[in-house]
This record gives C-alpha cells, structure tokens and sequence, in this order.
C-alpha cells in the first residue's frame, strides 16, 4: 500500500489586520527587553554600593524614559484605531490681574485716648455728689462736695484775727510814719498781718480741695462711692471716658517689625456688631514687650457707637499689587524643576486642548491664595479641576 503524504506551508498569511499588530509587539517586546535590562542591572549593581543621589538620578531618567515611550505607543495605537481615545475633562480658569492684598492678622481691643478716675485731693467724708452714671460732663466741672465745715470755721476765726492785727498795724505804720514809737513794734504788727494772711490763703487753697472737679471732659462712666462715704487721694470717685477721642490698640509680633509702618492701612471688623470700618495706623511703638516679644499699634477710630475695651479684629495691610495674577494654593505642584502649574494650550478641535507644565515663581501666600511672580501671564488658562490626573503633552476635554 503505497501512502501518499501531503505538505502544507505553516508560512502565516500576511494581511492588513497583522501589520500593526506585528508593530505593536515589536514595541511591547522592546519594552519588556528594556525593563528586563533594567531589572538586571539593578540586580548586577546591588553587590557594588553605589551613591544613592546617582541611583536616584538614573531611576528618574528610566522613569521619563518610560513615560515617553509609553506616551508614544498608546499615541500610535490611538492613531491606528487599536487603543480606544479617552480623553479626561477638565475646568479652566483664565488668568486675569486683580488687586492682591496680604495682611497680617491680630486681635486688638477699643480703648479711649482720655479714660481717667476723678478722685479727691485730700481725705474727707462725702457731703454732696452731683453726679450720676450716663452723665456727659465738661473738664472742671463739679462733681463732688467734702464736709468744710471744720475747715470753714477756721477760716472764720483766721478772718476775725487777720481784722484785729490788720488795725493794729495800721495804727502802728501811722505812729512810725510819725516818729513815734519804735521800729521793733512797727515791724512785729507787720508781720503778725502777714502770717495771718498767709495762713488764710493756705486754708482757702485746702477749702478748694474738698471740691471735687472733672480732670477731662467725658461721660460718667461708673460712680464707684455714695454720699457719706470716705474718700482720700487715689481712692476714686467714678471713672470718666472721652468718648470722642478714641482708638484700637493691638500687639503684634516682633517679626513683623520692619512691615508695619505708620500710615498702613487697616481693616478692622467688630464681631460683635458685625461691622467692618477701615482706618490707618496712627502709631507704632518702638519698643518690644520682652514678655510676649510684641510692639504696640494704634489706629484711629472715628465715632460710633463703640465702647471702651471692645474686641477688635484687625488686619493690617503690609503688602499690596493691584494688578497681580493670582491662583489657589491647592493648584500649585511641586517638581524636580520647582513648583509647577498645569495649564492647557487650546488645539485645532474645539473643545480639546493640551496640557503643558509651567514653572512658576511664587509671591505673597494669603488666606490661600498665591500671587505669581513669574510663569503665568493675563489670558492664560489654568486647569483649576482635574490637573492631578493630567500629564505633559496629554490632550484633554473642557
């Protein structure tokens, strides 16, 4: 029995659909002979230590090398229709300048230019107040009246001594003038008259003091005794607030010594009336408190219905740029190259544009928000959503 064999060609047929299939695993091969390379000079350099800077280095050139090779192969495979194109959405914000302002942020507190005690020159008992809390009164006004009585009783008698040695002097001045009598007499009745003067005037001055007097103009603020009372110096009577000349006062830190200048401008919001004014630093003390490391500032404060010792928040403008560009802090990122923000360049398709890393030079942080020196210009268009899945040269939806 004669067996007749037959040979059939294993030769693979070519066709259209082979072509780039056939390019594709030559690229995917030359890759995995690359990673392979890679793995194994690792594996050869881990018995020879080596700088860590320099392997690090080399990491990152094999990591860019690998991104742009794969960036490369999924660009062909999209070309040829093998790799489905998605794109990734994104939002844009335009770079237009505005007015960037950084404060420095502090806590101060109302307080008036003129808020004195009244108080007694001299120790007595209360005999008259005049006064009630809420009263408006004016510098030297009467406030208060002590107990005279004691004092003006000797006046009374001083009076009475003072006619009695003024007459004998005169009589005595009229017989010297006529060589009668001796000088001893004459200058004895002189003196006698003027001791007694002196004395009166001294008691008069202590009368004045059982008056009590406004030291400035104000409103009573807080009567702190009543009639009958002691009082004696230091011991006051009420308080008394100017109302009209008052200021805020805060403390801030040292660090900023050489940024708060006087005539900065300032914000100043009142919590508890929910209200904002803006004012102007009227001084800066040239002195740091070595307790808390602080200096003292002072701004005017125009009238209103504030009150002595009202919490204050105050924000001092230290720098300003009316024509800054500005962005998010959150949109900033950080490179081997420095700080970077992804932006997109629009392309031919509408709808479509491409991203691009720009380096950027920061300014100002405030309130996060970063004022850009240098990188980003009027007109550019930030991608503000989306930017941390977006790579270099990728092309993206908004």
């Amino acid at each position: 029995m004669k067996h007749t064999f037959y040979l059939h060609s294993t030769k693979p047929q070519l066709s259209a659909f082979n072509i780039p299939m056939m390019k594709t695993n030559q690229i995917l091969f030359a890759l995995f002979a690359i990673f392979i390379i890679t793995l194994l000079s690792a594996c050869g350099s881990s018995s020879t230590p080596e700088d860590p800077m320099a392997q690090l280095s080399a990491l990152k050139d094999q990591r860019a090398s690998l991104e742009s090779q794969i960036q490369s192969l999924e660009a062909d495979l999209e070309a040829q229709g093998i790799l489905e194109r998605k794109l990734r959405f994104v939002s844009l914000a335009e770079m237009k300048p505005v007015s960037f302002k950084h404060f420095i942020d502090l806590q101060g507190q109302v307080d008036a230019d003129e808020s004195v005690a009244a108080t007694s020159k001299m120790p007595g008992v209360l005999k008259r107040i005049h006064i009630r809390n809420g009263d408006q009164v004016k510098r030297g006004q009467l406030l208060a009246e002590l107990d005279d009585a004691v004092m003006r009783s000797s006046l009374a008698e001083l009076d009475g001594q003072l006619a009695v040695a003024t007459d004998l002097y005169l009589r005595q001045q009229s017989l010297w003038e006529q060589s009668i009598g001796s000088e001893v007499q004459y200058i004895q009745a002189k003196n006698n008259k003027e001791s007694l003067e002196r004395s009166i005037s001294t008691l008069k001055e202590n009368l004045s003091m059982t008056r009590i007097l406004a030291p400035t103009s104000g409103v009573i603020d807080l009567v702190l005794l009543k009639q009958g009372q002691a009082i004696s110096p230091g011991i006051p009577l009420c308080n008394i607030v100017n109302l009209s000349r008052l200021k805020i006062v805060g403390s801030v830190t040292e660090a900023y010594a050489a940024k708060v200048k006087r005539g900065d401008k300032v914000q100043v919001y009142f919590p508890d009336m929910n209200k904002e004014i803006v004012t102007t630093v009227t001084h800066v003390s040239k002195t740091i408190n070595p307790t808390n490391r602080t200096f003292a500032v002072e701004c005017a404060l125009g009238a209103g219905d504030f009150r002595v010792n009202q919490i204050a928040v105050m924000k001092i403008v230290d720098y300003h740029n009316p024509s800054a560009i500005t962005v998010p802090v959150n949109l900033i990122q950080a490179g081997e190259e420095g700080d970077y923000i992804m932006v997109a360049e629009p392309s031919e398709k509408e709808g479509e544009a491409v991203a691009r890393r720009v380096t950027i030079r920061q300014g100002q942080n405030y309130n996060g928000v970063v004022e850009i020196l240098s990188g980003l210009k009027e007109g550019d268009k930030v991608i503000a959503t989306g930017f941390q899945d977006v790579n270099t040269n990728e092309t993206v939806l908004y």
